[in-house]
């Protein structure tokens, strides 16, 4: 158990490369005490040969040096305790809400612990067996519970061992898989083959890191000796997962900046008449963002920029410059937005912007059928649209563009380096220019798009108020709906939003009908109320929104298609119904909706009187902030960064270890070490890099032959 391995440095302990290869690639099936059965129980958690399981880090790691006498547990605190069970007190039939419970006994004295929806332990637990627990100790009747814990069964094996008396690790398991037999297969597992895995990276980078090497990192992220040979091991095997992504972002990157493009560098007449149309001046923020862009599109390198801001910062009108540029210099340029809905908003606002212009602006999306489809499309392969905006179906086969010479991507976190890679491709090298309506943290900012320059709009627009936001429960409906017919009164109109998801779709659009009739019948019978969701028409949209926009209507009732690009300065209150199911970043969308004009303006909260803890937290979070990024980071720590963005179709490697919010710190170091790497060897030809090389192929499992797309 002790015994200290010395690690080998980059040969392989005298075997051929390939040789300790293979046995990282061997099967999991075929390692002693698995089988087809463990190895299925095995596949459901995505490993299938030794080097997955090695990289398989544990959740996390209990002290069993030390295990709290049951006499000590205070309330409030989360322990690691072991006690004999001397009483099993299950469910009475039927009765779902009562919490399957155990009296345990260790020498100090007796615990409770109790599970909800745990009546299947009565055929698990039994009176006598020793149980190591892992939990949260709550307060019940007065007395300490231990609620919901973990637990394991204590078999007296000739492996105690790995079970206790030590800094033992918690895996994920699955059914079929329990945590003893998947610690000790993770024991033999890195046992037999850590010591013969080959380090790829260059000793110069893990002397200047003071990183651990490989195999002595695997083995301690497993089952180290102490707290700091953990912490040891973790960072390098993060390290490595950041390095290996910057790597592959910093060759994206130093592709294109040597790739051929075209250079757009027209007088700018086009844009100037824009300028002058506008009923206000451009931010300094917008002034500085434009010239960056504009600088980039008459370079003759394909531009790769990337316009951060927050709701209402005015990326829209920066988009628009960069659209009549590339129309003025004789291109087309292409909009392309995450869903129907937002094209169609998209569709709306352009029109205004670059139509009173002479550039014909026109929308493509999947839901235009026959010949409508194929005229648009016509029309666009033969270069007379300037401006095409759409949805993915601006990537599909069919679509051709005469000169494409922009691209702008809106909403990126929603969109797959596949799709910007098959827009790009549309043209000869077109300029990119990603949009984000959500601010991104620099942390991701990094991850995702370390393979472009960040332009960041910092301030809003002059005559943009803070929005007051708070939060209410159902028992003030009344009072909200007097606030709200007094802010009519003063002229003002009114959103009410409701929430629709697909999985209840029909339920969700009935709730928002049903809301629209009750408001126009019983509440507002003298107000015009309207209704707007996406089932309707795109002319009804449209005619909908210019009606609310031109004040014939006061009070819009609407599903989630709002969430961005509408513009009504005179509307003031946003009320959003059922807010806990929201999303954190969709409600900073929606508030954004309003604030727009010289009055004060109001977002209400409506929310079920009993939340759970992350919609109390998303609730909060609004309650307390304006400000798009600390929304966004407080987004990012509820969801993890892989929900946050999806992350599984970015097309980008998963982290195997790192976390990008506990491990920022080190995401800068890679991405300083990556950039030093490339710019001395852009393709890792050089025989130090040639592990690098190596891995990096094998994580990117191809995607770096999409040669220049971010």
């Amino acid at each position: 158990m002790g015994t200290t391995r010395t690690t080998r440095p980059n040969s392989t302990g005298g075997r051929s490369r390939q040789t300790a290869e293979t046995g990282l690639g061997t099967p999991l099936q075929f390692v002693k005490g698995v089988g087809p059965q463990r190895a299925a129980a095995l596949g459901r958690k995505n490993l299938h040969t030794v080097e997955d399981a090695l990289f398989f880090v544990p959740l996390r790691h209990e002290d069993r040096t030390r295990l709290t006498p049951l006499r000590e547990l205070q309330p409030g605190t989360t322990y690691t305790c072991s006690g004999v069970i001397v009483g099993l007190s299950p469910p009475p039939p039927g009765r779902f809400r009562v919490p399957f419970s155990i009296m345990l006994r260790d020498e100090s004295g007796y615990l409770t612990a109790s599970w909800f929806g745990g009546a299947y332990l009565s055929r698990v637990l039994k009176r006598g067996q020793r149980l190591i627990l892992h939990g949260r100790v709550a307060r019940f009747r007065g007395a300490p519970v231990l609620q919901n814990p973990d637990y394991e069964i204590v078999e007296s094996d000739e492996d105690d061992r790995l079970h206790v008396g030590r800094l033992v690790p918690v895996y994920s398991t699955t059914d079929g898989l329990p945590q003893r037999p998947l610690r000790r297969l993770m024991w033999q597992i890195v046992e037999t083959w850590a010591p013969d895995v080959v380090d790829p990276l260059p000793d110069a980078v893990r002397a200047r890191r003071e990183l651990a090497p490989l195999a002595a990192a695997l083995r301690d992220a497993h089952f180290p000796e102490t707290d700091a040979a953990l912490a040891a091991g973790r960072r390098r095997l993060a390290f490595d997962d950041f390095l290996l992504l910057q790597l592959g972002l910093a060759i994206l990157r130093s592709r294109t900046t040597r790739a051929q493009g075209i250079a757009l560098n027209p007088k700018g007449a086009l844009a100037r008449r824009l300028l002058a149309a506008l009923p206000y001046a451009l931010t300094a923020a917008q002034e500085r963002v434009w010239s960056e862009i504009r600088a980039d599109m008459a370079a003759p390198f394909p531009m790769h920029r990337m316009l951060q801001g927050d709701v209402g910062s005015g990326k829209t009108v920066v988009a628009a410059l960069g659209v009549l540029t590339a129309v003025e210099a004789g291109y087309q340029a292409a909009i392309m937005a995450p869903t129907e809905i937002l094209a169609e908003q998209h569709f709306m606002t352009f029109r205004q912007l670059v139509e009173p212009l002479g550039v014909p602006v026109t929308l493509l999306t999947s839901s235009l059928r026959g010949r409508d489809r194929e005229a648009r499309r016509a029309s666009v392969a033969a270069g007379d649209v300037g401006c095409v905006v759409g949805t993915h179906a601006l990537v599909q086969e069919g679509v051709e563009f005469r000169r494409l010479g922009l691209a702008v991507v809106d909403e990126q976190h929603r969109f797959g380096v596949e799709q910007r890679a098959r827009l790009k491709a549309k043209g000869e090298r077109p300029d990119l220019l990603v949009m984000t309506a959500t601010p991104i943290p620099r942390t991701l900012a990094l991850t995702l798009y370390g393979d472009l320059e960040v332009s960041v709009l910092d301030e809003l627009p002059p005559g943009r108020r803070p929005v007051k936001t708070v939060a209410r429960t159902e028992t003030k409906r009344r009072e909200i709906f007097a606030f709200l017919r007094k802010e009519v009164a003063d002229g003002r109109q009114v959103y009410v939003v409701y929430p629709l998801v697909e999985e209840s779709e029909v339920v969700d659009l009935k709730a928002a009908t049903d809301m629209a009739r009750r408001l126009q019948h019983d509440v507002f019978p003298d107000l015009v109320v309207g209704l707007l969701h996406g089932r309707l028409a795109f002319d009804d949209k449209d005619a909908i929104m210019r009606r609310f926009k031109a004040g014939e209507i006061q009070v819009l009732v609407s599903t989630t298609v709002i969430e961005v690009g509408i513009d009504v300065p005179n509307a003031s209150v946003m009320l959003i119904e059922h807010a806990e199911r929201f999303g954190l970043s969709q409600l900073h969308q929606l508030r954004g909706r309003v604030g727009r004009g010289p009055w004060k303006s109001y977002c209400i909260l409506l929310t079920g009187s009993s939340l759970g803890e992350d919609a109390q937290r998303r609730v909060d979070a609004m309650v307390a902030t304006t400000d798009g990024f600390k929304i966004a980071e407080a987004d990012l720590e509820l969801r993890g960064p892989g929900e946050f963005f999806g992350t599984r179709q970015s097309g980008l490697p998963e982290f195997r270890v790192a976390d990008l919010l506990r491990d920022a710190a080190l995401l800068e170091q890679a991405r300083r070490d990556a950039q030093g790497i490339i710019a001395a060897d852009p393709e890792l030809r050089d025989p130090a890099h040639r592990g690098l090389r190596e891995t990096l192929l094998a994580r990117w499992r191809g995607k770096l032959a999409l040669a220049s797309v971010g």
